[in-house]
């Protein structure tokens, strides 16, 4: 979709065409305009990967705050 838009076609048209709002199409050229797919799909590896070593340090902390609070109580 982006590739069609920039070879010229008007997003209003490829909006219509792949069932999308103009948000979104613009939300998409700011975030993977002028990449290849290789380069999109590892940006959504990357992204999910960080998202699941945020989860898991957000378990460490929390863990760890427990841990901190049976060893104040003893």
């Amino acid at each position: 979709m982006l590739k069609e838009g920039e070879a010229g076609l008007k997003p209003a048209e490829l909006c219509r065409k792949y069932g999308v709002s103009e948000a979104t199409y613009y939300h998409w050229k700011a975030k993977f305009g002028g990449m290849t797919v290789s380069d999109a799909q590892r940006l959504q590896e990357l992204e999910q990967e960080n998202g699941r070593l945020k989860r898991l340090l957000a378990d460490s902390m929390l863990d760890n705050a427990a841990l901190k609070d049976l060893s104040d109580r003893k």
